[in-house]
């Protein structure tokens, strides 16, 4: 209902305007540029949130905006490195300790059939192998390469006459991984040595349990032995 209002000349005016006329939506006005600031704001914190999160936007009139963030949790997946060995790991004295230790109960076996099973086929098809002499081989030219320094040669021959001398062979094997090559190849020569001597006493009907075991560690001492129970046991057939 249009309320009436009363002019001085006592007549009654209505303040409805023409239908064409409408005022200023003033509150509205200002009500949409509140929102229009609130979206702006929401614009820059969304544009500020990483984009790997999930989130959701819930518009309002009524308390301008509300956003429900949610971060999208991933999967975590360990990546296992492939086993690879490296030297690396471990220090040059370590190297060469593993490597005396490692390489001297590797040929341990050997003698141990050649002594106390001398006849078994067991022993005669292991002794006929050259797989120890490779794998010692490899072990120590490796050791060689990582004991090789620029002045092992003219330390080695430091004479005039281009000679090994005491002094510089000793400098030389004061150094471990030198030591732990020497090492490795006095056992290959001893376990060869070794064979040599079990593979003729087969073929001669000659003992050599002790010869084996003195090459074992005095690899010179081991073959004259072998040579004087050789001649001794000719000695012996011919005199029966």
């Amino acid at each position: 209902m249009t309320p009436l209002f009363c002019c001085p000349c006592n007549t009654l005016v209505s303040p409805q305007m023409p239908s064409f006329y409408q005022a200023p939506p003033l509150r509205i006005s200002l009500r949409t540029e509140q929102i229009s600031a609130v979206a702006r704001m929401n614009s820059e914190f969304l544009g500020a949130v990483d984009l790997r999160s999930k989130h959701q936007v819930h518009w309002g009139f009524v308390g301008a905006s509300r956003i429900q963030y949610r971060p999208k949790v991933s999967r975590i997946v360990h990546h296992r490195r492939a086993f690879r060995p490296s030297a690396c790991w471990l220090t040059s004295s370590q190297i060469a300790n593993e490597a005396f230790t490692w390489g001297t109960v590797s040929v341990l076996p050997f003698y141990t059939l050649m002594v106390l099973a001398p006849n078994a086929a067991l022993t005669r098809r292991t002794m006929e192998s050259n797989l120890p002499y490779v794998a010692l081989g490899v072990v120590y030219a490796y050791l060689l390469y990582l004991s090789w320094t620029p002045d092992t040669f003219s330390t080695m021959f430091a004479s005039k006459y281009w000679l090994p001398e005491l002094s510089g062979i000793a400098k030389m094997f004061s150094n471990e991984m030198t030591m732990a090559s020497a090492w490795i190849h006095l056992l290959a020569v001893d376990l060869f040595a070794a064979r040599q001597v079990f593979h003729d006493g087969l073929k001669n009907n000659v003992e050599t349990r002790h010869s084996v075991s003195l090459c074992l560690l005095f690899c010179p001492v081991g073959i004259f032995s072998h040579f004087i129970t050789k001649s001794l046991t000719k000695t012996a057939n011919r005199s029966h």
